[in-house]
């Protein structure tokens, strides 16, 4: 397991699924596409619409391309 980030901010936060963590499929407020006070992963760092995010749960590292807005040229 790695450790947390140390730049990891509570206060830069992304509601973007773990790739290693269960769904929350019970959960009311993931259900409805709003913003949980539990599911939320650290928002390390983003290159336009590329996002590095780091699981608080699991301390998983990984980027997600969100393609919204201004992406990344290829």
């Amino acid at each position: 397991m790695l450790p947390l980030d140390p730049h990891a901010d509570p206060g830069r936060r992304a509601w973007i699924p773990c790739p290693r963590c269960p769904s929350t499929p019970d959960c009311h407020s993931c259900r409805q596409g709003r913003t949980c006070s539990t599911h939320w992963r650290y928002l390390l760092t983003n290159t336009g619409s590329l996002l590095h995010l780091q699981c608080p749960t699991c301390t998983h590292v990984w980027s997600h391309e969100t393609n919204f807005g201004n992406t990344r040229s290829r």
